[in-house]
C-alpha cells in the first residue's frame, strides 16, 4: 500500500462501470483501509468489495458499509 492508495480505491469505484459509487469512503487505519458508507442493498455492497478485492489483492481492508432501508411510504405524508 503506498500513499496513493485511497485514492486509486476510490477512483476505481467510481470508474468501474458495474459499481460506479461515488458515496463511499476510503480511509486509511493502522491494519490497512476501511471502506465506509451507505448503500441500498446488501449485494450492492458485496459488489464493492469484490471489486476493492479484485483491483487491489495486496491490500487488507475493512469493510464498514451499511445498508439503508429504503422501502415505499406506508401512509400518505401530510402537506401543511
Amino acid at each position: 500500500m503506498n500513499d496513493y492508495t485511497e485514492a486509486e480505491v476510490q477512483r476505481a469505484l467510481a470508474e468501474d462501470l458495474g459499481v460506479a459509487e461515488q458515496g463511499i469512503t476510503v480511509v486509511r487505519a493502522d491494519t490497512g483501509l476501511v471502506l465506509g458508507g451507505e448503500v441500498e442493498s446488501p449485494h450492492r455492497r458485496d459488489e464493492i468489495v469484490r471489486l476493492v478485492h479484485e483491483r487491489f489483492p495486496g491490500v487488507a481492508f475493512a469493510v464498514d458499509i451499511g445498508v439503508t432501508r429504503a422501502g415505499a411510504p406506508t401512509e400518505a405524508e401530510e402537506l401543511a
